[in-house]
């Protein structure tokens, strides 16, 4: 197939392409640069909030399917929850080729009567795709970890590596089920090939689900650091988290702290037998993780959890 990947230069991005790639597609890699987000991809500049950056990119691609993946995490500027997710999305699926095969990246946790903007944006996003009359499968990831993640390989390793204790948000139960880059791009590529998966959405979990606490105590161990994690109130959280905004890169945003306290876990079926997905576990690859984002490993930091 001809492939147009939306945000192919992005850390599922480039995992999605070098699959596309080993499952013998021709891709074309969409991104506000152009850069071509691997090697042997044709790089498309493409920027989703403008309809007509999304047809010239479709134009020249003449895809036979679309991989929808950009979204950000964080608000800045103009590129908005609503902006990116929203109308980016309403923006693809205008410009989506009749016929051709549509695959969309969404979250799980997704939902209009969340506490957070990203999750709610992400619901009104999978809306527009379930009323396109195309030909879609959505995914739902939880958390995604891999070499080059956000999560574990920054965010959390700041929130223990900065001060001489662990702050853990209220009780530390809220569950989390983290899925592997490599098993979000094989599922991601595998609904290409599969017409079963036309019209379903997936949810994608990992094999093991940890409780908020035990994700700070794996991330501490692949750090090798020892340090006392300490609980914080939910209500005085709920101060905290507002008043750090004003910090020019603040440790954590509103949404993300309402995400976490959501928690973010579902079964792992149907995604894992429809796909064949391998389930790689995050303590074994939690270690090369924390070394790429310039962390110090421990040698038995995999055994954790």
């Amino acid at each position: 197939m001809r492939v147009l990947v939306t945000g192919a230069t992005g850390f599922v991005g480039k995992a999605v392409v070098k699959e596309l790639q080993n499952w013998g597609h021709e891709v074309f890699a969409g991104s506000r640069s152009g850069a071509a987000g691997g090697a042997g991809a044709v790089g498309l500049p493409i920027d989703v909030t403008d309809h007509g950056s999304v047809l010239r990119a479709m134009g020249q691609a003449n895809p036979d399917a679309v991989i929808h993946l950009v979204g950000i995490i964080t608000q800045q500027g103009t590129q908005t929850f609503e902006r990116v997710h929203v109308e980016g999305t309403r923006n693809v699926l205008a410009a989506l080729p009749r016929g051709a095969r549509y695959v969309h990246m969404s979250a799980l946790g997704a939902r209009e009567d969340s506490d957070s903007r990203y999750s709610t944006s992400k619901a009104r996003a999978e809306a527009l795709v379930r009323a396109s009359g195309a030909a879609f499968t959505i995914f739902q990831p939880s958390l995604i970890f891999g070499l080059g993640d956000d999560f574990f390989g920054r965010v959390l390793r700041e929130l223990v590596s900065t001060a001489p204790i662990v702050p853990q948000i209220g009780n530390g139960q809220f569950p989390f089920r983290p899925v592997s880059v490599q098993d979000v791009a094989r599922a991601f590529v595998g609904a290409l090939e599969l017409p079963a998966s036309v019209g379903q959405t997936y949810a994608l979990t990992g094999p093991d689900e940890f409780t908020f606490r035990a994700l700070l105590e794996l991330e501490l161990a692949a750090l090798g650091k020892k340090k006392p994690i300490v609980a914080v109130p939910l209500a005085l959280m709920n101060l905290a988290v507002p008043a750090m905004q004003i910090l020019p890169k603040p440790p954590i945003t509103p949404d993300q702290y309402a995400m976490l306290k959501e928690g973010n876990t579902a079964p792992n079926e149907p995604a894992r037998s429809m796909f064949g997905l391998p389930m790689l576990r995050l303590p074994d690859h939690l270690p090369d993780i924390v070394r790429q984002a310039g962390g110090k490993p421990s040698s038995t930091a995999g055994a954790a959890g």
